[in-house]
């Protein structure tokens, strides 16, 4: 924390800028790898029309937004409507401020941490972003004089609500054994044994949290476009509609960037590269760490190829019934075991690791139950099975390889 606040003006700059560009770049190659994926996963090929193998179709998608003609409805809370977009923008960028890239380095004979900032509550103040960040997406559906983007902001705030508290205790067991909130602090507290091994279950649930945080499929229920109609931005077109778009995926990218700090050791060099004595040293702990953030970012793109939507209340349970208890009782056998470690226990390192196993297993278990009470799927079971008709009540094409059934006298009268 010392080796903030003694930077020269231009270096403070240059990395504010670094981070802008970092992220703006990040989103441009997000998007089309996100297309080139699920195009290969769901057997086709892609954008692949501009550019060489459409790698400018995403500098293709931002210069079409740029040049549309922004339309404002009638109805609309003007200055609000216009500001919403940039209260989710804003705080996602300024987020990644307090994230490490790497250890102090040489910048033109300064040396400076790869880090535009830290603060002792520097999680906290994530945290605290991210929930301004979700004004935006409110205020958007409410100013726009709408139904359905009313309903997206509702789910929103719904949304946040719920996985907001199984994020929040998800940290605390890291603020635990690091004994710090400083993302700086807790990345060199993981020199040895990342936090991954040792508080699984904390890692499982941040993983589904950050998900559902950022309103990505099969949590995506603020935008859902069945039902919905596009949700909270139906009625912006676009620099906004591109403001939001932008502000979705530096989100993504920035909770991607707070696992890897948190529980996958931030900017050190993964087994076997860190018994490289220049591993962690220099800029290379750069490439270590937006490796960890990609990683990340494929498991996003894997799960919208995979997982359908969930409806509202499987939503819900999820957060409410899963997530949020087995958090807190893994949070009390974390304090238990940290404080047999102060009392002088030498086995404690064994014991976590036994309970943080015992405790994802029994969090997988209830993953793989389906949502509902017992009483409504044991009705579903004895639903009576619907008697076959030997004729359609209504005309039906036949069947492939079947002749056309004649017509009979109902049919012919009415």
């Amino acid at each position: 924390m010392s080796g903030f606040g003694h930077d020269t003006w231009w270096l403070i700059l240059a990395k504010a800028l670094a981070v802008f560009v970092f992220l703006v770049l990040t989103v441009l190659v997000a998007i089309l790898a996100e297309r080139k994926i699920l195009g290969r996963m769901q057997m086709r090929w892609g954008p692949n029309r501009v550019g060489p193998r459409g790698y400018l179709q995403s500098l293709a998608d931002g210069v079409k937004l740029a040049l549309k003609e922004p339309i404002t409805p009638f109805g609309v809370e003007k200055p609000i409507f216009i500001l919403a977009p940039a209260i989710s923008t804003i705080p996602a960028i300024t987020a990644f401020a307090f994230i490490p890239f790497g250890p102090q380095v040489s910048v033109f004979g300064h040396w400076t941490a790869l880090q535009v900032t830290d603060l002792p509550v520097a999680v906290l103040f994530i945290l605290a972003l991210s929930s301004i960040g979700v004004y935006g997406i409110v205020l958007a559906g409410w100013s726009s004089g709408s139904t359905y983007p009313l309903l997206g902001g509702v789910r929103s705030t719904a949304q946040v609500i719920s996985y907001e508290v199984a994020m929040g205790l998800s940290f605390a067991t890291v603020f635990l054994f690091a004994g710090t909130m400083s993302t700086s602090q807790i990345v060199s507290a993981q020199d040895r044994v990342w936090y991954v091994f040792l508080l699984l279950p904390s890692f499982a649930v941040y993983l589904v949290s950050m998900v559902g945080e950022t309103n990505r499929a099969p949590f995506d229920l603020p935008e859902a476009e069945g039902e919905l109609v596009a949700g909270f931005h139906t009625e912006y077109s676009s620099l906004s509609f591109a403001m939001f778009y932008l502000a979705e995926y530096i989100n993504m990218t920035t909770v991607s960037a707070l696992a890897a700090t948190l529980f996958l050791g931030g900017w050190h060099a993964p087994w076997p590269l860190d018994m490289w004595a220049g591993a962690n040293s220099g800029w290379w702990p750069v490439l270590w760490f937006t490796a960890k953030v990609w990683l990340f970012l494929f498991a996003y793109f894997w799960l919208r190829a995979t997982l359908p939507r969930l409806r509202y209340d499987q939503f819900m349970a999820l957060g409410w019934k899963i997530l949020i208890p087995v958090s807190l009782a893994w949070a009390l056998i974390a304090a238990t075991i940290r404080t047999l470690r102060d009392e002088g226990y030498s086995h404690w390192t064994p014991a976590l690791a036994i309970a943080s196993l015992v405790v994802t297993a029994l969090l997988l278990a209830l993953l793989r139950k389906p949502f509902g009470s017992k009483r409504s799927q044991k009705k579903r079971h004895e639903l009576p099975v619907a008697v076959q008709r030997s004729e359609p009540a209504f005309p039906t094409p036949p069947l492939p390889g079947r002749p056309l059934a004649p017509a009979t006298k109902e049919a012919v009268n009415g």
